[in-house]
């Protein structure tokens, strides 16, 4: 097929030619999803079905008014787009595209490999064999590859397509491009125009970026272009809230450095956790959802902000923020599951936290706080260590993370340690919590050794709630190591008529 494929392009759309993410991750010798070719208008529809024959691929018209057919191999599941020209001509097309790197295109008549692999269950391709000299560049898309960095291919880039400033951070954490002075300072002008793009668009540039290992470092100039808080207004109202506590960025700088320690924990779970790093891995399969919940999970704090004697409290800033970024979420259309897990991270983060405050975490406490949060208890343990190790700087988190794992220290030497001994003591909960779980599942995920039958056979009793709390209880016994076998389930009900 690698062969055939560019074979059957030069001969069935000699007029066509590569253009777009192909050509210049090519250049990078990075591998991509698809192929996309470009030719007049009045040819495209004949030369997709023509191709879709050649080569037995499944052929469809995706967007009539942009002229956009789109073929799939049945047997590699190799996707090419056959797209009109946007414009008079090949040159027009190009200039109205977004960025430079992405103007670039490439006869389909000259020599050229498209290799092809699977990786991860998906096809990628690549153009093997590019000529340079053959490459069409209008705008200087190879010199912004070369040193790579993104530019545009002119000032009204954003206007006619808001969602491209997002895409400009999100291609240079991708592609580790740095982004140009003249392309921040167009951001700058032109973010209050963000929201003008359809909120599942915005979502998807965001899923793809806070994907990357990279997404921190975009974040910070995504705030200083005025697109971050263009994009969460509540994140603008945290800038001026409590900077006697936080600084001068106030409680947005806050939100930013958990944001930091959230891609720190994600791109290192094996220093945080080494026992579990493992075994946690399958809960940080979605990167962005995590840091999405880090970007969120204070926003109720200026609106809750409330001095009280000396100190400025946010009481219910949990809670209220669950219901704020329920809105936000929706407005984005995240799925149902992904916003009731978000909703439930943020909506219980200080949950860990109450259960610090004693010196001893017992078993029964350890299973409500699964019970209660179920599905997202894991979760939120991953944004309780990010929102703890915020706290301290770099090298003090170096210090202390290899002790993290150790016997928790009681409250009164964390205070005499101060932030930092605070900040290692909620680190030796999370641990012990992960222990619990993960060491003791009896305990913290009892499976039910009688039913409501049983309940009202030995303790003569109707129907009614009270079975449920009664079994509830066998439960909590479960997890206090008081009950293992039905026997003993019995013989607690029993106990617990007298």
């Amino acid at each position: 097929m690698s062969v055939s494929l560019a074979a059957v392009l030069k001969e069935v759309a000699p007029q066509a030619f590569y253009v777009g993410g192909a050509v210049r991750n090519s250049l990078l010798k990075r591998w991509s999803s698809d192929v996309d070719i470009t030719l007049p208008q009045q040819d495209v529809k004949t030369v997709a079905l023509a191709l879709g024959k050649k080569l037995n691929a499944a052929v469809f018209e995706m967007d009539p008014a942009f002229g956009v057919w789109r073929l799939v191999t049945r047997r590699e599941g190799i996707q090419i787009d056959v797209c009109a020209w946007q414009g008079k001509n090949l040159k027009e097309d190009l200039l109205r595209r977004d960025f430079t790197f992405n103007a670039l295109a490439y006869p389909v008549t000259q020599p050229v490999c498209v290799a092809v692999k699977k990786e991860n269950k998906q096809t990628k391709v690549l153009l093997k064999g590019l000529r340079r000299s053959q490459i069409i560049d209008f705008c200087g898309g190879l010199q912004a590859v070369k040193e790579r960095q993104i530019r545009l291919t002119s000032a009204k880039v954003f206007k006619e397509d808001p969602l491209r400033m997002l895409r400009a951070f999100r291609c240079g954490a991708e592609l580790n491009f740095s982004i140009d002075v003249s392309v921040l300072k167009q951001i700058k002008k032109d973010a209050p125009l963000i929201w003008q793009s359809a909120g599942e668009r915005i979502q998807e540039e965001l899923t793809r970026l806070f994907n990357t290992p990279k997404s921190y470092e975009k974040l910070l100039l995504m705030e200083k272009s005025g697109l971050l808080t263009a994009l969460f207004p509540v994140l603008e109202e945290q800038r001026s809230c409590a900077r006697v506590y936080y600084g001068t960025g106030g409680v947005l700088s806050h939100t930013l450095a958990v944001f930091k320690r959230m891609e720190y924990l994600l791109e290192h779970l094996d220093k945080a956790f080494p026992k579990y790093a493992k075994k946690l891995k399958p809960y940080i399969a979605n990167k962005a959802l995590l840091k999405m919940a880090a970007l969120l999970h204070d926003i109720a704090k200026p609106a809750t902000a409330k001095k009280v004697g000396d100190r400025l409290r946010f009481f219910y800033h949990e809670e209220r923020g669950a219901r704020m970024a329920k809105t936000i979420l929706e407005k984005l259309h995240y799925s149902r599951a992904d916003i009731r897990l978000i909703c439930a991270m943020i909506g219980q983060h200080l949950r860990p936290s109450n259960l610090a405050s004693n010196d001893v975490i017992t078993d029964r406490g350890a299973y409500h706080f699964f019970k209660d949060l179920a599905d997202a208890a894991l979760p939120l343990l991953l944004l309780c260590w990010a929102d703890y190790t915020s706290y301290v700087t770099d090298y003090q988190l170096k210090r202390i993370i290899p002790r993290s794992g150790e016997r928790m220290m009681s409250l009164e030497r964390a205070k005499k340690t101060a932030n930092i001994g605070k900040t290692l003591r909620h680190m030796q909960v999370l641990s012990l919590l992960l222990s619990k779980y993960f060491d003791q599942p009896k305990k913290m995920k009892p499976s039910r050794l009688i039913n409501g039958k049983d309940v009202m056979d030995t303790l003569h009793l109707p129907p009614g709630p009270q079975i449920g709390e009664i079994l509830e209880k066998v439960a909590e016994a479960q997890a206090e190591g008081k009950v293992f076998t039905r026997e003993d389930a019995l013989a607690f009900l029993a106990h617990l008529s007298k």
